[in-house]
């Protein structure tokens, strides 16, 4: 099972990944409102796997990928974002984002998303 921590500023962005993930692949161990709220709570809940807006207040995803990342190199982020800007997605892939998922998107979309994003652990 996989410790999943959401985050995003919209709070039905962050109940619908929390609904879309629950069962048996990710268990959900917190989420937070922008980067700074995910930076601060980290070392609590020390997530497998990051789902992970780009604009948010106080600090955004970019920002967020790259501190997350060095703490822990082996953190899965997917970003989620309605963001279709491609340098900025690109972006976010060089500092450590592993995957990317436009809003708005379906449960199957996110869920694929995520099993590619973790595949390689069982694979």
């Amino acid at each position: 099972m996989f410790r999943l921590m959401v985050v995003d500023d919209s709070n039905i962005i962050r109940r619908k990944i929390q609904r879309c993930t629950a069962g048996e692949q990710f268990e959900l161990v917190g989420t937070a409102a922008n980067g700074a709220e995910a930076l601060a709570r980290y070392d609590e809940w020390l997530p497998d796997v990051v789902t992970m807006d780009l604009t948010m207040p106080e600090m955004d995803g970019i920002q967020c990928i790259e501190k997350l990342i060095e703490r822990d190199p082996d953190l899965r982020i997917l970003v989620v974002s309605a963001l279709s800007d491609k340098a900025t997605g690109i972006d976010a892939l060089q500092k450590g984002a592993q995957g990317f998922l436009c809003k708005p998107f379906s449960e199957e979309q996110l869920a694929e998303a995520l099993t590619e994003l973790t595949e390689d652990v069982y694979g």
